[in-house]
């Protein structure tokens, strides 16, 4: 290689991987990142041949930028549905020319620290803190004051960090909308929750924000929702049992279930009531899992917008001024994502 001096640009070129990959095996910290072994070992005999020496002066006291971000989540990544928000990332980090560092805890809160502080050691420019499921949490101290922005997580206590969350009490208005605008003003009943909402399990604001948005929809035009059965899990088993309960004390004529999984096992009870889909009953949900298209009848469903909830909080890590910073931790508000309908072919006129 000459007098020149072996960068990690020249490792990483030779063995066919990003500078970051390298970086974080000569670190010690490939394992930790889940790097495989084969990978690591990889790397270690390029750094050898070619003779690379680590650079250890920290570019951050050099005053400059390295052109990364963080991407810290629980259990996106292994989510069919939630990995597209690491999808919507990536594309957003490419617009403004920076890199993604991707890290998963899987829910383990000593990895998270110890994750967040080896991106904090690579001088990462900002962090996203990502969860597969809307739900609150006490804020990281590592992350408090930012550059930082939350997806899909709230904080528990007062916090000057940005959350961007789907837009579910939009959601819950536009399910309510689909079947008054088939018709149906009687006969409606949900699955998954109770009317009321009481029986909401604590921090569950996905529950009790769509329930809130079907409410003020059905209010606006003098609709009740006639009854509610609650579950626990959203789990296709519980969406029968409760509709197989529901068909025993009444006969619906709209079902909106809180979760494609719970309307697959509503399916399945209708069916086995000799009721059919939409000509009996018509039925509504939410979150666009890839069982809702090939349900028959194929069912209309309100989508969760996972890449554009990824590429929003990369937008907004860098927005007004195209570098994350500390002015953007200042402005800590709420920002929702529009969740599309999908419209299909489980809900008809009533009969």
């Amino acid at each position: 290689m000459g007098a020149r001096r072996v960068t990690l640009a020249d490792v990483a070129k030779v063995v066919g991987v990003s500078q970051t990959t390298v970086s974080l095996v000569l670190s010690g910290r490939g394992r930790d990142l889940r790097i495989s072994e084969e990978m690591q070992r990889r790397v270690r005999e390029a750094a050898t041949e070619l003779e690379y020496r680590r650079n250890r002066v920290s570019t951050a006291r050099l005053g400059a930028r390295t052109q990364t971000i963080a991407f810290v989540s629980d259990s996106v990544a292994s989510s069919r549905l939630a990995g597209h928000m690491i999808k919507g990332a990536l594309g957003a980090a490419r617009r403004h020319g920076v890199t993604l560092l991707f890290g998963e805890t899987e829910g383990d809160a000593g990895f998270q620290r110890t994750l967040i502080g080896t991106m904090r050691d690579y001088q990462v420019d900002g962090f996203i803190l990502a969860s597969a499921h809307t739900r609150t949490i006490t804020i990281p101290s590592e992350l408090a004051t930012g550059p930082a922005v939350l997806l899909n997580l709230l904080p528990r206590e007062p916090s000057p960090l940005i959350s961007v969350l789907p837009d579910e009490l939009q959601a819950g208005r536009a399910a309510a909308r689909v079947l008054l605008d088939a018709g149906h003003r009687e006969g409606i009943h949900l699955i998954g929750v109770g009317p009321s909402g009481v029986d909401v399990p604590p921090g569950r604001t996905t529950a009790t924000d769509r329930l809130a948005g079907i409410r003020q929809e059905l209010a606006e035009v003098g609709v009740e929702v006639e009854s509610g059965r609650p579950c626990r899990w959203w789990l296709p088993e519980c969406g029968f049992e409760a509709t197989a309960d529901l068909l025993g004390k009444a006969r619906p004529r709209a079902l909106i279930c809180l979760d494609d999984r719970l309307a697959l096992g509503a399916y399945q009870a209708l069916q086995d009531a000799g009721l059919t889909v939409p000509d009996d009953v018509s039925v509504v949900s939410f979150d666009d899992h890839p069982i809702a298209s090939w349900l028959r009848p194929a069912l209309t469903t309100v989508a969760l917008p996972h890449h554009d909830l990824g590429a929003k909080a990369v937008d907004l890590l860098f927005a007004d001024t195209g570098q994350p910073g500390p002015d953007h931790a200042r402005r800590g508000r709420t920002h929702r994502v529009p969740m599309p309908v999908r419209h299909r072919n489980s809900v008809a006129p009533p009969r």
